[in-house]
């Protein structure tokens, strides 16, 4: 664990290493972005850095601290997270006492919260005084989805670290290198806003057979609307899932869109690389018009789908626009 393997995120990255290396550490970060884009990981590199003996701007993974907090043997490490909904007015006083329990003047002490931004009222206003004067060295590294959904009183008293959607190229090289399969990473990089979101999509059990759904269907939904309810219904219907219905509308939006990619001559944007004769063959049957209005129709039955609509229904809607779009080729 360290920050070169933490892909992109320069800038949060910078941040801290900056902090390191300046040996100016603030007492408290608010770590605010996506999930998936590195947030938990950062916190780690930045948190073993912090114990290092070597006191560089990342951690050297040779020194004895490095290797506890390797095998998570760190003693002055402490994790919190959400009770339920929230994290609850005890929980804030319990990690004081333990805070204040350990390594009694020696070095730092780090505690990492995750789900900031589901303190309640009461236990924020039971940070605060320690945020700002921590009986002993003590850094806070608070992790959240949404830095404006913390309360106001908590995100004064930090320094953000803002965290962005990685590229989906910067991803597809490293999820690649990592030995994932091509086909699906090529896809699972347009679904997710980090490499730990991708891993998940990708672990998916059956996410391999959507995507072959997904490739049946987009061919079979322009022309062939019995076969296409056919499709979805051995597919999907007949399954029970409440979130495979979102993932593959997300994915047939993908599909359309390498429609307009070949158009324009962008190959190298295209998500299906092994339909690409198919595409070649099929993506000039419709305008961009024609295509635009297919992924309108797709983003239409996902919103449907979310909105609680039965997705039987919002799939047979989804197809009879798609029959009445013929018009615009």
């Amino acid at each position: 664990m360290s920050f070169q393997t933490i892909v992109g995120q320069e800038n949060a990255k910078r941040i801290l290493q900056q902090a390191l290396q300046r040996n100016s550490v603030s007492h408290a970060y608010l770590f605010s972005g996506p999930l998936g884009t590195g947030r938990r990981a950062a916190a780690m590199a930045f948190a073993k850095a912090l114990f290092c003996e070597e006191q560089g701007s990342d951690a050297c993974g040779n020194c004895l601290s490095c290797r506890k907090f390797e095998h998570g043997n760190q003693p002055n490490l402490l994790h919190i997270a959400p009770d339920g909904a929230t994290i609850k007015i005890d929980q804030i006083r319990q990690l004081q006492r333990e805070l204040s329990y350990r390594s009694q003047g020696e070095g730092r002490k780090v505690y990492i919260m995750e789900g900031a931004e589901k303190l309640t009222v009461q236990a924020a206003n039971s940070m605060l005084k320690f945020l700002e004067e921590p009986a002993s060295p003590v850094v806070a590294l608070l992790l959240t989805d949404n830095g404006q959904a913390v309360l106001p009183t908590i995100r004064s008293r930090t320094q953000l670290v803002p965290f962005y959607p990685v590229a989906p190229a910067d991803m597809r090289e490293a999820l690649i290198g990592e030995g994932h399969p091509a086909m699906l990473v090529h896809v699972a990089v347009h679904l997710a806003s980090g490499l730990d979101a991708c891993r998940e999509i990708i672990q998916q059990e059956g996410f391999a057979e959507t995507r072959n759904v997904v490739i049946q269907l987009g061919k079979e939904s322009l022309i062939k609307y019995t076969a296409a309810m056919v499709t979805l219904s051995q597919a999907i219907f007949k399954s029970g899932s409440t979130q495979q219905p979102e993932q593959l509308m997300s994915m047939l939006l993908l599909w359309y869109k390498d429609m307009i990619h070949f158009q324009a001559g962008r190959e190298d944007a295209i998500v299906y690389v092994d339909q690409l004769d198919w595409i070649r063959n099929h993506a000039f049957t419709r305008s961009v018009e024609g295509w635009v209005f297919c992924m309108e129709s797709t983003l239409e039955a996902s919103k449907r789908i979310r909105a609680h609509v039965t997705p039987q229904l919002a799939f047979e809607q989804f197809l009879v626009n798609l029959q009445e779009g013929k018009s615009l080729v």
